[in-house]
């Protein structure tokens, strides 16, 4: 059993972590085989996502010191927490990964993004939020939008007075 020191070590590490990450989300892990669970952790690694099985009670400690409230409740049976600077990544990973692999018993139990308690749906809700590379497309379309308008507008008086000159040239030609 570790000693106090320990433990307490576990805990300053735990609160590093939750300062560091604007993403946390905690998984319920049963039900997992030991591939699904190295699957699942080389998925998180390649994505700069950090997966440890942490002690209830010294996660409980950590973010009671941190004054991270609304916690303790998820904090019941086996627990897993994905920690992130991304605060989508690893709610997309791990939803991706239970669809995938039709797993009934791995169950989302919360989040935290930005030091605020979130519940399942809000890390649902999380998951289904498009990558960065589309919200960015979608925002330069949107700019780019009344750009092109613009340009269409100012090109109309121009291109009608093409079609004036063209048909003054067909009427000089024709005489």
């Amino acid at each position: 059993m570790p000693n106090i020191e320990e433990k307490s070590l576990v805990v300053s590490e735990i609160k590093e972590k939750f300062q560091q990450s604007s993403g946390i989300v905690l998984a319920d892990y049963r039900g997992l085989t030991v591939a699904q669970v190295t699957q699942l952790r080389s998925q998180l690694r390649n994505a700069g996502v950090e997966y440890r099985v942490l002690k209830n009670t010294l996660v409980r400690r950590a973010a009671d010191e941190l004054g991270v409230e609304g916690l303790d409740s998820y904090l019941k049976g086996p627990t897993a927490l994905a920690f992130s600077a991304d605060p989508v990544a690893p709610a997309k990973i791990l939803m991706d990964f239970a669809k995938a692999n039709k797993l009934k018993k791995f169950q989302i139990k919360a989040g935290v993004l930005e030091g605020k308690v979130i519940g399942a749906e809000g890390v649902k809700a999380l998951a289904d939020l498009p990558s960065r590379e589309v919200l960015l497309t979608m925002v330069l379309r949107g700019m780019q939008a009344p750009l092109t308008g613009m340009v269409n507008v100012l090109q109309g008086p121009i291109r009608k007075m093409g079609y004036a000159l063209e048909e003054v040239r067909k009427l000089k030609a024709a005489q």
